[in-house]
């Protein structure tokens, strides 16, 4: 059966891989026909100075400070790097665990999220059955082909389904999914990605995950701790064998936690340990956004959208894979258990409300929302804006405390300007 399924997914990638070249002359190439940048001039995110920013061939070659910048609109407007969200379920009604699937699909939410600020992301697939996980990832890998989406996803999330069953812990992920974790099945869903799934999401408590965390750490892929009630012993083991980060932090646990011993101290405690967070407004209150910042530091968080395909869809409840969801004005609700399904904004907001709650600096908050996830995974070509790295940029206002991206720039082309000017 095995041999089956990894003939069939074979098939089904060369088929994906053959329908992409032959509609591939027909697609406006958009990147190619897209104006090349040899000079940005901004405000630097870092600390507000004028620079001037020269790209030679997509890479940055020097950053200068100016005296000032010529022509510059009424409003100021700030370069900062391109947007890196290592967590995002689907967009644009787009979902990446769905059936329907496509590469164009994958396309039309990287153009997407280009207009959002974001220029890498990771598609993360959830919870779900062993054939869907092969299917999506072999469609995933079969978009790497496109050479734009290649530029904007390094590679995928698996969130689930080696995560705790328990109501509550297990957030809007389907029960009948959940399993422990297995090597061996693993390991194909590896291959059906082509070998590009950089970051696995796993209850550290549930029988077999501290070994299965140890051989992903052998094997170079990224270990999450997420949707789990593992005890501050289970939590310092699997960071002992390699874990790295929390996923969305204080979400993706049950209601009602006893007070003394649940699984947020262990995880705020360890400095090894560092937390992805949904800074949305709906997520975490202020508060718990202002003490995990107090404990981590700018340096040891990531911001994540976990924004889902119903995104910017107008509110009512939508069905989505055998579950029925809620979208509100502000964030998506999975009534069933209680609890929250994921985001409806992308990263920006997060970046915006990080300020608000906290009263960070423009320059950390961005920081945490591009630096610090190309450190962990290690994407040493961007996530600064320094020379030698790609000139993937943003170029944004800040109205009402909010970003307003005018224009986005990856790997030294105008993939997106606001109100096409």
């Amino acid at each position: 059966m095995q041999k089956e399924m990894r003939e069939y997914l074979n098939i089904r990638f060369i088929i994906s891989l053959f329908i992409f070249m032959f509609s591939f002359h027909i697609m406006s190439d958009s990147l190619t026909a897209a104006p090349k940048v040899h000079e940005v001039k901004g405000l630097l995110y870092f600390d507000g100075t004028p620079v001037s920013i020269k790209i030679v061939d997509g890479i940055i070659s020097d950053v200068t400070g100016i005296a000032a910048i010529e022509n510059a609109p009424q409003q100021s407007v700030y370069v900062a790097p391109g947007l890196i969200d290592i967590q995002i379920n689907g967009y644009a009604a787009v979902d990446f665990s769905g059936k329907d699937l496509t590469v164009a699909g994958i396309r039309k939410v990287t153009e997407a999220l280009w207009r959002e600020g974001v220029t890498t992301f990771f598609p993360t697939v959830i919870t779900n059955s062993d054939a869907r996980l092969k299917e999506n990832f072999n469609i995933l890998a079969a978009a790497l082909q496109d050479a734009e989406i290649s530029l904007s996803v390094p590679g995928f999330h698996l969130e689930g389904p080696y995560i705790s069953p328990v109501d509550g812990f297990r957030g809007a992920h389907l029960k009948k999914w959940v399993r422990p974790p297995d090597w061996a099945e693993f390991s194909e869903y590896v291959e059906a990605a082509r070998h590009k799934i950089l970051m696995v999401t796993v209850a550290p408590e549930v029988d077999g995950a501290l070994p299965f965390i140890e051989k992903c750490t052998v094997n170079g892929i990224i270990v999450a701790l997420g949707h789990h009630n593992a005890p501050a012993d289970v939590i310092r083991q699997a960071i002992d064998k390699g874990a790295v980060i929390a996923t969305h932090l204080g979400n993706g646990c049950a209601n009602m936690i006893q007070r003394h011993h649940n699984p947020l101290w262990p995880q705020l405690a360890d400095d090894r340990l560092i937390p992805s967070l949904i800074v949305d407004g709906y997520h975490l209150t202020p508060e718990e956004v202002q003490v995990f910042y107090k404990v981590k530091g700018a340096q040891r968080i990531v911001l994540i959208s976990d924004a889902l395909d119903v995104a910017g869809l107008p509110p009512g409840e939508y069905q989505r894979g055998g579950r029925t969801v809620l979208v509100t004005p502000g964030v998506i609700k999975y009534p069933a258990q209680n609890v929250l399904a994921g985001a409806a904004a992308p990263i920006s907001r997060d970046v915006a409300t990080m300020m608000k709650f906290t009263k960070c600096s423009l320059a950390d908050a961005i920081n945490m929302a591009c630096r610090n996830q190309a450190r962990i995974f290690d994407l040493d070509d961007r996530g600064e804006i320094k020379p030698g790295k790609r000139a993937d940029l943003i170029l944004f206002t800040l109205e009402n405390g909010n970003l307003i991206i005018q224009k986005t720039i990856l790997a030294g082309r105008v993939v997106y300007t606001k109100n096409g000017n």
